[in-house]
C-alpha cells in the first residue's frame, strides 16, 4: 500500500481557520513503526480504526494509505485531519567528557524521562579516529560537557574545537567547566555549530546535577521526535503534522481527568520510548518520556534496565535475549504464535514498570490515582492478554503504593492520543464523549 498524493478531500487541520465541530475527523498518529488512524463523528462516535507500517523513506506514503484505510470505513466524504508523530523515535544522545565514570554517570541521569537515549560516550581529549566513531553513532544531539568548576579548561577547550573543525552537526549541549563555558560557545558558534549552554552538570567531582540538561534535552527531543524530515517529504508532512504524540496523549489525559474529576496515569509504550503521564485531581499534570525503553527498536533498553531495576534475573535475561534482539532488529515484527506475544507483553511490562518508577522518583509519588491506563499497541494486540501486565504493575514493591486501589484500563480503541488532538483543535465535548464511550464504557 502506497501513495504519492494526498487522499481526495480531506482537508488539512491545522491549516483550517476555525475548527469545524460539526465534521468527522482522522486523528493520526505517526508512529517510529506504526501509523495509526482513528475516524471520529462530530459526537465523539469512533467510526473506523487502521493502521500502516510507518513508510521510512517515505512517512507520506504510509500516512497517506493509514487515512484512505480509515475515510473508507465512514460515511463522512470530507473529514478533518487532526496528527500528531513521534516517528523520529527516541533522541539520541552522544556523550564527550573528560572523565569515563563522569560521562557514563551523567549521560544516563540527563537522558532519563527526557525521551533520550545513550548511543555514545567518549573521555578525554578527542581524536580524528574518535571523531570518526562519535559521527557513525549518528547522534541527534551531543552533551559536550568535562571538568568541574574550578579545573584546568583545556580538556573541554580542546573537544569544542575538535568538535567546531568536524563534520558532527547535530546540537551540541554545553555543560562543562564554567570558566571555559563563554570561550568553548565561541569555538562552537564560530562554525556556525547550534549550541544550547547550560550550567555544569557535573560541577564537584562525583556530583551530578540533571536538570538544567535534561530541560534543554527535553526541548530538543520534541523536535526531533515529529520525524518526517527528508527533502521529499518535509513542507506537507509540516503543514500535516505539528504535534509531538506525548503532547497528543498528555492532553488526553488532562480531557480523561476532567471526565473522571479524579487523578489519572496513562502510560503508553511504543516501540522505540515509553511516555508516563499523570494528572493529579488538583488539575497539576506531569510528562516523562523514556528514549531508552519499547518493545522494538528500544527493547534492548527494557532488558538492560530491568536487569538493573532488579526486576529480570540472570534466567530470565537470558530467555528474553534472543526475543529481545529480534525485536530490536525487525522493527515491524508481529507476534505470530501464544509464546511469542506472551514474551512481547513480558518486555511492555518491564518497560511499563521501569517508566513508572522513573516518573514517580521525578514527580514525587503523590495521591494515587483513581485510573491508570494502559496505552499502545502491545496492548491493542494482546487481547485478554493485558492482564499479566497488570499484575506486573500491581506487584511491584515500588509502585504498588502509588496503584493502590486504581482501577487499570487497556485503551484498546486508540482514544487517549485522538481525544488530545479533538481537544486541541477545540472539539473537548467531542474528546470527553470518545474517552468515556470507548475507554471508560
Amino acid at each position: 500500500m502506497s501513495a504519492t498524493g494526498p487522499p481526495a478531500r480531506l482537508r488539512i487541520g491545522s491549516t483550517a481557520v476555525t475548527p469545524a465541530r460539526d465534521q468527522a475527523a482522522v486523528c493520526l498518529d505517526v508512529g517510529s513503526t506504526w501509523t495509526k488512524a482513528v475516524l471520529v463523528h462530530p459526537d465523539g462516535a469512533l467510526a473506523g480504526f487502521a493502521e500502516h507500517p510507518t513508510t521510512v523513506a517515505d512517512v507520506l506514503a504510509g500516512v497517506d494509505a493509514t487515512v484512505r484505510a480509515v475515510t473508507a470505513t465512514g460515511r463522512d466524504e470530507s473529514p478533518e485531519v487532526l496528527a500528531c508523530s513521534s516517528a523520529g523515535g527516541g533522541l539520541r544522545l552522544a556523550v564527550v567528557g573528560t572523565e569515563r565514570l563522569a560521562a557514563t554517570e551523567a549521560g544516563h541521569r540527563v537522558a532519563c524521562t527526557t525521551g533520550a537515549h545513550v548511543v555514545f560516550v567518549h573521555a578525554g581529549p578527542l581524536e580524528p579516529a574518535d571523531v570518526r566513531a562519535l559521527r557513525d553513532a549518528r547522534p541527534g544531539v551531543v552533551l559536550l560537557m568535562g571538568g568541574a568548576d574550578g579545573d584546568d579548561p583545556a580538556g573541554l577547550l580542546h573537544n569544542a574545537g575538535r568538535l567546531a573543525r568536524s563534520r558532527v552537526r547535530p546540537p551540541i549541549v554545553l555543560a562543562g567547566n564554567v570558566a571555559a563555558r563563554e570561550d568553548a560557545l565561541a569555538l562552537l558558534k564560530a562554525t556556525g555549530r547550534t549550541v544550547v549552554p547550560c550550567d555544569n552538570v557535573s560541577p564537584e567531582p562525583g556530583m551530578v546535577l540533571p536538570d538544567p540538561v535534561r530541560a534543554a534535552l527535553a526541548s530538543l527531543y520534541r523536535r526531533h521526535a515529529l520525524g518526517g524530515r527528508g527533502p521529499a517529504v518535509a513542507p506537507r508532512f509540516r503543514r500535516l503534522v505539528r504535534t509531538v504524540t506525548p503532547d497528543a496523549v498528555g492532553r488526553g489525559t488532562a480531557e480523561l481527568a476532567r471526565v473522571l474529576g479524579r487523578g489519572v496515569l496513562v502510560v503508553d509504550v511504543g516501540c522505540a520510548t515509553t511516555g508516563v503521564h499523570s494528572v493529579a485531581p488538583d488539575g497539576q499534570s506531569h510528562r516523562t518520556v523514556e528514549g531508552d525503553l519499547g518493545v522494538r527498536a528500544a527493547a534492548g533498553g527494557v532488558l538492560v534496565e530491568g536487569q538493573a531495576e532488579g526486576l529480570v534475573d540472570p534466567v530470565e535475561a537470558d530467555l528474553l535475549g534472543p526475543t529481545v534482539a529480534r525485536m530490536a532488529g525487525e522493527v515491524g515484527y508481529v507476534p505470530s504464535s501464544p509464546g511469542s506475544a506472551a514474551e512481547d507483553r513480558r518486555v511492555a511490562a518491564l518497560a511499563a514498570v521501569v517508566a513508572v518508577r522513573r516518573h514517580v522518583r521525578v514527580t514525587g509519588p503523590g495521591e494515587a490515582p483513581a485510573v491508570v491506563v494502559l496505552s499502545g499497541g502491545v496492548f491493542r494486540r494482546s487481547g485478554a492478554g493485558p492482564a499479566s501486565v497488570v499484575a506486573t504493575l500491581r506487584a511491584d514493591p515500588e509502585l504498588a503504593p502509588v496503584l493502590d486501589g486504581a482501577a487499570v484500563l487497556v485503551d484498546s480503541d486508540f482514544t487517549v492520543a485522538p481525544a488530545g488532538l479533538l481537544a486541541a483543535r477545540g472539539r473537548g465535548a467531542a474528546a470527553q464523549a470518545l474517552l468515556r464511550d470507548h475507554l471508560l464504557g
